[in-house]
């Protein structure tokens, strides 16, 4: 097998096209979250705990100096990034919980036992004529 038919067998496999599928969907859920976040949940947010913004905390710790920039830790950007995450983590957990619940219902009905066949019908009646002639 050449090298190309090994790589075209690798990539049209279903795992790996069901991955990039998933790249895609998580890339474009990621920034609907994104949105959610900074455009529906962060000004309400900031609103009632007194108007901050908090992508804009930061500590000066050495002030621009000419040309340089100010050097800043920028502790907002940290616990902006930590509240998306939060929301993502729990948008994720709502929707897998969602997922299990659809999983489990369809696992609730639980096939009936096949009847035995024949073959283990007449084995059984076998078994239990022994069964009756080693007792007597």
């Amino acid at each position: 097998m050449s090298l190309l038919q090994e790589f075209k067998a690798f990539a049209v496999k279903g795992n790996m096209i069901d991955m990039a599928v998933g790249i895609i969907i998580g890339a474009a859920f990621g920034k609907i979250v994104s949105s959610l976040v900074g455009d529906v949940i962060m000004p309400p947010l900031g609103m009632i705990i007194g108007g901050v913004d908090f992508s804009d905390l930061a500590v000066t710790l050495k002030a621009a100096e000419g040309e340089a920039p100010a050097v800043l830790l920028a502790y907002g950007k940290f616990i902006q990034t930590i509240i998306d995450f939060v929301i993502i983590a729990f948008a994720i957990f709502i929707g897998i919980k969602a997922i299990n619940k659809l999983k489990r219902e369809e696992e609730a009905a639980p096939a009936a036992p096949p009847a035995p066949t024949k073959d283990q019908e007449l084995l059984s009646e076998i078994r239990d004529l022994l069964k009756m002639q080693q007792n007597k």
